[in-house]
């Protein structure tokens, strides 16, 4: 993707930040547990810090685990949505190109639905500056179970509908956002030698209403920067599409947590 509209998109939440908070899928009860048993050690008292925070749903999870979690958010609408839900957690506004952390500082450095924001020739080195020596680096996404027939067959529509921008990096579903070398695989291909990597996948589901996956699907960077009329073509097709697989408006959307922990020796 070229820088301009990489830019585009990534500023794209700021203007939708409410809804990506109402809307969007939080993660299973046994991801922490698996960062903290890949780590070798837990989140209760450690000083961790949650990178491209947005709205902060990682970092009340990691804050609810007993860690000293600090969010740095570089969107000024995410981060304004932050305050008004999580105003007893500290927040700095910043991105991994550029951590505003002093050096070997931090025992976790996690990133839910935002290392492919950044650019991994200065998030990398940036990662290794600020973690202790032991430190860990937790990357996770949730991508699409493309195993379940109607999820296969809808993020097949939004391919489609998208285009050439499908293939982008979108921050959350796998057939979405999770392309190329944005996903766990090749994240951090460039540490080599200088991290030990672990990689775990892990299902999970969540039931809610047609409305929410649908605001949730809409909540995406590659929709929201399309105009409203186009956009409200796609929700308004795909609402009678799956208002006839799901009559009762009840979804259950499936995913598969994809989770790299990388440790510093």
């Amino acid at each position: 993707m070229d820088t301009p509209r990489r830019a585009s998109r990534a500023h794209s939440f700021n203007r939708a930040a409410a809804q990506y908070a109402a809307s969007r899928p939080s993660y299973p009860p046994a991801l922490l547990p698996t960062v903290e048993d890949l780590a070798g050690r837990p989140f209760s008292g450690s000083t961790t810090v949650d990178v491209g925070a947005g709205t902060g749903i990682s970092t009340a999870l990691l804050h609810a685990r007993g860690a000293h979690v600090l969010a740095v958010e570089p969107g000024p609408g995410m981060a304004a949505q932050f305050r008004r839900t999580h105003p007893g957690i500290p927040l700095v506004r910043g991105d991994g190109d550029a951590l505003p952390l002093a050096t070997a500082s931090v025992d976790f450095l996690t990133y839910a639905q935002s290392w492919h924001w950044t650019d991994p020739t200065r998030s990398v080195p940036e990662a290794l500056r600020v973690l202790r020596p032991g430190g860990t680096l937790a990357l996770w996404w949730n991508t699409d179970a493309l195993d379940v027939p109607w999820i296969a067959d809808a993020a097949a529509r939004i391919r489609r509908f998208l285009g050439p921008d499908a293939d982008a990096p979108m921050g959350q579903t796998g057939a979405m956002e999770q392309t190329g070398t944005t996903g766990a695989p090749a994240a951090l291909e460039a540490t080599a030698g200088l991290l030990d990597c672990a990689r775990r996948r892990i299902r999970w589901s969540r039931r809610v209403s047609l409305d929410t996956h649908l605001a949730n699907i809409a909540s995406h960077s590659g929709f929201l920067v399309l105009d409203e009329a186009t956009r409200t073509t796609f929700v308004t097709e795909e609402r009678a599409r799956l208002r006839a697989l799901f009559p009762d408006e009840r979804i259950e959307e499936t995913y598969d947590v994809d989770l790299l922990v990388a440790t510093r020796p």
